[in-house]
């Protein structure tokens, strides 16, 4: 680049856009949000009034002085937006999912490749507190040999709200909604699964798609289950981890979000999470079981190491904080779980997640 300051034109300025996009592009060094395309261009203007507004996506893959395109739009126009940007020559980041299907999702990397434009997926919740605590514990071995993990995001919204991701189209419903942060966590920790069973249900009145789902990932010698759901009112754990020598839970989720819906600003060390984890393990020795509990002090959170990371890619060549072949395992998982759904029954995953097979039932 001949410049140190990046051009970034986003496309979107709904709850994503508006919430941690937009905030977290102008709070990262060698980034500047130049553009953003919004049918609701008044609203723009108001949040960001030195930034140009564009009613249509047109206007701003045509400006040749933005160097990165911000693609957060409904999922189903994650594909064309991204390979429009493409073929002008931009850099992309979308939100997550990549897109509605794997399929468009390699067609986008192959795409990606041949004009040498970096593709990456906003999969900010890697760098949540509560992942970044638990990727901690287990880097230093703390709970032994870890047999058993749950990870939840249960909320309680039962009003069916008119959007269009509870709405019936490609790409809308919780499993594409929360589904992609819980299957990236698992994979950063994992790796990809050997098997992987999903149930999907619409609880709610009224509801169109699916706002429940129990997703069972199997690795060797160890069963990740995700759940998430719209219907749970009492407090559940958002991690609950078993090893062999000893348990450590975690209730409520990173306030990261939270703190951005509330108009706050990131700034250094904000990810801090006023709920503790709570670690129980053996401090018995040989046969002797004899458990001791403490709290587990939390690695802060920090959302905004993402575009840091873009900024540090384009800039100086690093390797990108979310790469497109992480994202399109993901996506793999994803549509696992569908065809597991479909199907009724596990689905296997070949060597690498790139091919599936269905399991007989056990």
């Amino acid at each position: 680049m001949k410049t140190q300051t990046l051009n970034v034109g986003l496309i979107g300025f709904g709850m994503a856009g508006r919430t941690f996009h937009a905030p977290l592009i102008q709070a990262a060094p060698g980034l500047e949000l130049s553009a953003i395309v919004s049918s609701d261009t008044e609203r723009v203007q108001s949040a960001y009034p030195e930034v140009t507004a564009h009613a249509k996506a047109s206007l701003l893959m045509a400006d040749r002085d933005i160097d990165l395109v911000v693609i957060a739009t409904p999922n189903e126009t994650h594909f064309p937006l991204a390979k429009a940007a493409l073929a002008k020559g931009k850099h992309v980041v979308l939100d997550k999912p990549f897109a509605v299907s794997l399929a468009e999702a390699r067609q986008l990397k192959v795409q990606a490749d041949e004009a040498d434009r970096l593709l990456s997926v906003f999969h900010n919740r890697r760098w949540d507190s509560d992942f970044l605590t638990l990727k901690t514990l287990l880097d230093e071995q703390r709970l032994g040999r870890v047999v058993e993990v749950e990870s939840r995001f249960d909320r309680f919204r039962p009003v069916v709200p008119d959007r269009w991701r509870e709405q019936y189209r490609p790409g809308s419903g919780i499993w594409y909604d929360l589904g992609p942060h819980l299957l990236d966590q698992a994979r950063a920790l994992f790796g990809m699964p050997r098997a992987l069973l999903l149930e999907l249900a619409s609880l709610r009145d009224g509801a169109e798609i699916d706002d429940d789902f129990l997703a069972v990932l199997e690795y060797d010698r160890l069963r990740v289950t995700l759940r998430a759901s719209t219907l749970v009112a009492e407090p559940t754990p958002r991690l609950r981890v078993n090893g062999t020598r000893g348990s450590f839970v975690k209730y409520g989720l990173d306030p990261q979000e939270a703190w951005l819906k509330e108009g706050e600003s990131p700034q250094p060390a904000w990810g801090i999470d006023p709920s503790p984890g709570r670690l129980t393990v053996n401090e018995g020795e040989g046969d002797e079981v004899e458990l001791g509990h403490q709290e587990v002090e939390s690695v802060p959170g920090d959302y905004r190491a993402y575009y840091d990371g873009i900024a540090r890619t384009l800039l100086r060549g690093t390797p990108p904080p979310v790469t497109a072949e992480e994202a399109l395992e993901v996506m793999t998982l994803l549509e696992a779980g569908l065809d597991s759904y479909r199907q009724g029954r596990w689905v296997k995953l070949k060597e690498g997640g790139s091919k599936l097979r269905r399991l007989h039932s056990r």
